[in-house]
């Protein structure tokens, strides 16, 4: 696979790796992205493993509760004007409502709005604002207590990041603080029980590479994996987390002192995962005014 500059400017700026370096690590991997992630970090040349996704597309996190129910919706919009727009705003809490009643993003499009579904309702909004909008994904939780919070709200119940967090006691004041901690934070899951065993075994491996690189024998590098999957555990799970709140203690000591269990959280940010290309703006002005 030819190795662009493309690739390897998309690669320093995803891993903070020198040019040369980021260039080497693609053709050891014959381009593949992530691999060649990997690869930095196994050499120790990664400043930072972030995430390959760039958030690029723009829009509203919306959520609702009822009872011991709560949703989080994200609506996408070309352009953070039309997030801004009253009406947009008024269609994703609309949307965000009927969400409550549905299990999933396809019931959620084909439910009802004041006499149409959800779809057709964006695609009326699409035709009246004049900008794209797609409906992107919904997630839920249940428990005797679900608290909602909103990070720079828009408005309402809005935002880009919005987060839900479910306990199974009533301590709504904890929640909202466990709920600031994961838009801050970001878990990849509640536990280690929760969390997906590829990306475990894949950590592993790279930990396992990075040890060897040390040239210490099998047996001192079997006792640092220990350890270091150990801390690479407290850093990616919600419980094994340092509470932002108190640091010396973790998120799942912090709810026991609360009298309560975190039994769940849901935390969706505005285009995660979305990549868009990067427009040069003084190259678009120059091209409209060429006509």
């Amino acid at each position: 696979m030819a190795i662009t500059a493309a690739l390897v400017k998309e690669l320093r700026d995803s891993t903070g790796a020198g040019m040369m370096d980021a260039k080497k690590a693609l053709t050891e991997t014959n381009g593949d992205m992530e691999a060649a992630v990997d690869w930095l970090r196994t050499k120790g040349l990664a400043k930072a493993a972030k995430k390959s996704g760039r958030t690029a597309a723009e829009g509203l996190v919306a959520l609702a509760v009822e009872g011991g129910k709560g949703v989080a919706v994200e609506v996408n919009s070309e352009t953070d004007f039309v997030a801004k727009n009253a009406e947009f705003q008024q269609m994703v809490k609309a949307i965000a409502g009927a969400a409550l009643n549905v299990a999933d993003i396809d019931a959620l499009a084909a439910a009802d709005l004041g006499g149409k579904s959800v779809a057709d309702t964006l695609t009326a909004k699409i035709a009246t604002i004049g900008e794209n909008m797609t409906l992107r994904r919904m997630a839920s939780v249940e428990g005797n207590t679900v608290v909602s919070y909103v990070h720079n709200a828009a408005a309402d119940g809005m935002g880009k990041i919005g987060v839900l967090v479910a306990l199974s006691g009533d301590n709504e004041a904890f929640g909202k603080q466990v709920a600031m901690h994961v838009a801050a934070a970001n878990p990849a899951s509640l536990s280690e029980a929760d969390l997906d065993p590829a990306v475990v075994e894949k950590e592993k491996s790279v930990q396992i590479e990075i040890a060897r690189e040390s040239g210490k024998p099998e047996a001192v590098i079997e006792k640092m994996i220990v350890g270091r999957m150990k801390k690479f555990l407290s850093e990616v799970t919600l419980l094994g987390q340092s509470f932002v709140v108190n640091p010396d203690l973790t998120v799942g000591d912090a709810a026991k002192e609360a009298g309560v269990e975190i039994t769940g959280f849901v935390r969706l940010e505005v285009g995660e995962g979305i990549e868009k290309e990067e427009e040069d703006f003084a190259a678009e002005v120059a091209k409209a005014v060429q006509g």
